[in-house]
């Protein structure tokens, strides 16, 4: 109420209910002034009608709005409004005199030229921000900003709220000048004043006609061959061309003329938007605790924003890397107001720290993607993988059963399936421990192997308990490549690419399946919310991809022609590298679920964890010898499908 913007728009509503009202009169009596009975009753009644509307006003929150955004929601609280008052007036009056002498139409006029005057006044201001202001302020002149000629492709939805936006803020860098669309009976149409020109095949023309300067891609396209000849048509006007994101990328469905970004070669895959049972994952999410280990890589700070609209309570965010858990919590704290975060650095390996954490935040879920990922990295540092990938889970797992954690997600990858490197047969370790710990065979000894490999000694384990049971459910998930991640070649490419090639391809025959982190991150949600402990939820990723079919792709993107003017050279498969990644192995019982992206494989229950834990232990000292020939034998015992290369 200090607002003096307020006070104006008060008064102003309540010189046109009055007017409203004056008019009623004047047009149901033909002029009020010629009859002194009539004018009595009209003035008479003012108080009463100022009285019950501007508090309605007020109450339905018409004053509590930005004027300049008025929109269709607005006009209709105006209506509800307009109707409530009215009714509360025809009560009182019905009340006070029983309508005697009183006109009925009045009242039925009188609301509707309320609703007439009211919703006006928004749209005047509204107009005047827009028209007379610099569409984003106040009522003043802003700097004029050059502006490019722009061509979208789409007419549809995607491109009604960009048209939008830049109608409505005149300071933004680009100037609508026509739309095309596959369908030719939108030709001719107009779109916020904007012509529909014609259909796709003809963009060159349509290009040349409006001379336009950019194209925006703004159009909803789930087929890899449509999207494909999309942006071949738009390279063969030579004009650059950007797309808006998919929905998966973006939390509420925000599509905005600042968000269009270069076409990357995640447009060109083709994925169906995910459907995510939205109340299922709100159930065990909304106002809970989540501790996400690697929360600054590519899946962990996805997963961050995709946890956004489930609302939790506290987001724990755990990384060994400074800088990119640096960078996440304050992406997290700026981008997105009011969501508590606390920023824990350190190792999953450290298990005073997890202990501490657990023990004073409490965390109902865990999501466990930290892991180290590079295969021949790995390769050749397998006591790493040891480390890292095996122990690290062991004591996170270990900690959420002590600490009573609701649900645990592993994160776990394609290279599981009859791995061929380091990487891969340490993430099927996790997996097998994830089971053994689904089935209750915990005796309640906290890693011994761990601790002895630490210097300390373990306490012995409580007598054997057959009823001994905990409440943390387990489960796993088993995906691909993610496009952009810390493995991927993708960055590789592009850097390659920018300085004029030639770009290496391991092998001209070998293929990966391929999501992209935000398709990723919602299906680990999914997947948490389905599993009862014990299950491993099979990402269906499509159709495997040629690298060398994606380096092509990449670099035409860039407008330049493979072979010819970058080269493409094949530098020979890498070690433990496949020349295909599966997703299941034959014989696993993978079945389908009720969600059309997600399969499950219930593994085995009665894994031994006394036969895991001597295995570990051999494993625990060969690490701290660095005898990578014996972690890579011992591994192999332990995941028999395992074929380690041992002249690495």
């Amino acid at each position: 109420m200090k607002n003096p913007k307020f006070w104006l728009i008060l008064c102003g509503d309540a010189v046109l209910v009055v007017l409203a009202h004056y008019l009623a009169y004047a047009i149901r009596f033909d002029s009020v002034l010629h009859g002194e009975p009539v004018f009595r009753q009209c003035t008479g009644l003012l108080p009463v009608i100022l009285g019950v509307k501007i508090p309605t006003f007020y109450l339905f929150g018409l004053y509590r709005g930005m004027w300049r955004y008025t929109s269709l929601n607005d006009i209709v609280n105006i209506a509800l409004a307009t109707a409530f008052s009215s009714a509360l007036i025809v009560l009182l009056v019905l009340f006070g005199s029983h309508f005697i002498g009183f006109s009925r139409s009045v009242f039925i006029l009188d609301g509707v030229f309320t609703f007439g005057f009211i919703s006006c006044h928004r749209m005047f201001i509204r107009f005047g921000y827009l028209h007379l202001g610099n569409g984003s302020g106040g009522l003043y002149a802003a700097e004029p900003v050059e502006q490019k000629r722009l061509l979208l492709v789409g007419a549809g939805d995607a491109s009604a709220r960009v048209l939008r936006e830049l109608h409505e803020n005149s300071q933004l860098p680009y100037k609508a000048v026509g739309l095309v669309d596959d369908d030719p009976g939108k030709t001719g149409m107009k779109l916020f004043n904007v012509p529909v020109l014609g259909v796709i095949e003809d963009i060159g023309e349509h290009v040349r006609r409006a001379r336009a300067q950019e194209i925006l891609i703004a159009t909803v396209v789930i087929d890899k061959a449509k999207m494909r000849r999309i942006v071949g048509l738009c390279q063969r006007t030579q004009l650059p061309f950007k797309v808006l994101p998919t929905m998966g990328e973006l939390i509420n469905d925000r599509v905005s003329i600042r968000t269009i970004r270069d076409i990357s070669f995640k447009d060109l895959l083709g994925r169906e938007e995910v459907r995510l049972e939205q109340e299922k994952i709100g159930l065990y999410l909304t106002g809970k605790t989540v501790l996400i280990t690697g929360a600054g890589g590519s899946i962990g700070s996805e997963l961050c924003r995709q946890l956004l609209r489930f609302s939790p309570g506290l987001i724990i965010l755990f990384d060994a890397s400074e800088e990119n858990l640096y960078n996440v919590q304050m992406e997290l704290r700026h981008e997105h107001d009011g969501v508590g975060t606390i920023a824990i650095l350190g190792k999953v390996q450290d298990l005073r720290l997890l202990n501490d954490v657990f023990r004073r935040h409490r965390p109902a879920v865990v999501f466990h993607t930290a892991a180290y990922k590079h295969v021949p990295l790995v390769e050749r540092n397998p006591w790493q993988a040891v480390y890292n990938n095996i122990f690290g889970t062991q004591l996170l797992m270990e900690a959420a059963i002590v600490h009573g954690v609701e649900r645990f997600v592993l994160v776990s990858t394609d290279k599981a399936v009859r791995p061929t490197n380091v990487m891969g047969a340490s993430k099927r370790v996790t997996e097998l421990l994830m089971l053994a710990y689904s089935g209750s065979c915990w005796d309640g000894s906290l890693c011994p192997a761990w601790k002895r490999a630490q210097g300390e000694e373990p306490s012995p384990p409580p007598p054997p308990d057959p009823h001994r049971h905990h409440a943390t459910r387990f489960m796993g998930v088993r995906f691909g490549n993610v496009l952009g991640s810390s493995g991927s070649v993708i960055p590789l490419f592009k850097r390659q690419i920018e300085k004029g090639g030639p770009v290496t391809v391991t092998h001209p025959e070998v293929t990966r399946y391929f999501m992209s982190a935000e398709e990723a991150a919602q299906l680990i949600l999914q997947s948490g919310s389905m599993g009862e402990g014990g299950e491993i939820f099979i990402l269906r990723m499509g159709e495997p991809v040629k690298i060398v079919d994606m380096a092509r792709e990449l670099i035409r993107l860039t407008g330049r022609e493979p072979d010819s003017e970058i080269e493409i050279r094949f530098v020979g498969l890498r070690a433990g590298e496949k020349l295909y990644e599966e997703l299941i192995t034959e014989g696993e019982g993978i079945v389908d679920t009720h969600h059309e992206k997600i399969m499950v494989l219930r593994g085995e229950k009665n894994l031994s964890c006394a036969m895991l834990g001597n295995q570990l232990e051999q494993l625990a000292q060969q690490a701290q010898a660095l005898d990578s020939k014996g972690i890579k034998e011992t591994l192999q015992r332990i995941v028999p499908e395992y074929r380690p290369d041992f002249t690495v």
